[in-house]
């Protein structure tokens, strides 16, 4: 077993941070040397975390016969793989029932196109929704999108089976990790924060959390806020 290295502590980093801004005063210096020794830990539990989620033993199987229609024609689930051993699957929130998609699965999936290319040199990446490949296109076109790799759900069966569809028949926002190895699919991590782990107060939502845009705002005095939520256009 490889030894663990001890760190420093947090407060004795952040003590040697040497970082002033014009004009501060001693006490705002007191209060962000504080607050960096708290954002040290959370860095260093992020990176616990993560380590926890790589360590997670064998998923399930993959063994159900998903189909999906892509750009480039139909396809299976190892097909969603291509050349690569881990695919991430983002679960789009725009069912056949909904003329326009999701505002904050789009708001998340604007971000993502930004990230799709660099992301798919070491995974795979598939967004999946449960309307018509043409209605997805159709709208994801026109905003400009051309990395991000979109899939029709054509049974709704992945959906079904991996949260994306709520006991009403709607649409859930859903994440989800697999890995293919030794020629055997299998699901290695999904996101399990709803409302049943939702704290007081706060929206549901993952940690960290996948859309930018609340990690920016997390950097604000407004924060996020509770009464805002990103829309498909503004004018």
């Amino acid at each position: 077993m490889a030894n663990t290295p001890t760190l420093v502590s947090a407060v004795e980093l952040a003590q040697r941070n040497t970082m002033t801004f014009p004009n501060e005063s001693a006490e705002y210096r007191r209060a962000r040397n504080a607050l960096l020794a708290e954002e040290i830990e959370l860095r260093r539990h992020i990176e616990r975390v993560a380590a926890l989620r790589r360590a997670l033993p064998p998923g399930g199987a993959v063994t159900a016969d998903y189909r999906f229609e892509g750009e480039q024609g139909p396809v299976d689930f190892a097909g969603l793989f291509g050349d690569k051993q881990t695919l991430v699957v983002y679960s789009y929130m725009f069912g056949p029932q909904r003329e326009r998609p999701c505002p904050m699965c789009t708001s998340l999936l604007s971000a993502w196109e930004g990230e799709a290319a660099d992301l798919q040199q070491r995974v795979a990446l598939a967004v999946v929704a449960r309307s018509p490949l043409q209605k997805i296109l159709a709208f994801t076109q026109a905003r400009g999108w051309r990395d991000l790799p979109l899939y029709s759900d054509l049974n709704g069966n992945f959906s079904r089976d991996h949260y994306a569809i709520s006991e009403e028949g709607g649409d859930e926002p859903a994440i989800n990790v697999f890995t293919r190895r030794d020629g055997t699919i299998r699901h290695f991590w999904g996101s399990e924060m709803g409302f049943s782990t939702v704290d007081p107060g706060q929206d549901p939502r993952g940690a960290p959390d996948p859309m930018p845009l609340w990690t920016i705002l997390d950097l604000t005095p407004e924060g996020r806020g509770t009464d805002w939520y990103p829309k498909l256009e503004y004018r």
